[in-house]
């Protein structure tokens, strides 16, 4: 029997909607949430559904200023924990698409 094994890669950060709010987040020190929803072209229900999961998760920080609700503003910020679970995602793609493959039955591997 083969030990070989996939990496694992982080179900959260693989939702296409939660990876690219992450990603902006990596690269900016906050962004604003309807800012979010413009560059990820998606609704306010879906950006907020998806913070409210990465928040949850410990990857980012939700902060509220200037008012109370629909006048209020949202910021959100990636914590040390979601950029080292970027960081772990990203890694584990890259081993997904370079790492050589056993041939089934025998000690030969695929290079991809």
């Amino acid at each position: 029997m083969s030990s070989f094994k996939f990496p694992v890669i982080n179900p959260l950060l693989h939702s296409e909607l939660r990876l690219k709010i992450m990603v902006a987040l990596e690269s900016l020190e906050s962004a604003d949430f309807m800012y979010l929803c413009q560059i990820t072209d998606s609704t306010r229900g879906n950006v907020s559904t998806q913070i409210a999961t990465l928040r949850e998760a410990g990857y980012i920080e939700v902060s509220k200023s200037g008012g109370l609700g629909r006048f209020s503003r949202t910021r959100c910020r990636i914590t040390d924990n979601g950029r080292e679970a970027l960081r772990v995602y990203e890694e584990g793609l890259r081993q997904l698409f370079t790492q050589e493959i056993p041939v089934e039955g025998s000690e030969q591997v695929i290079n991809q």
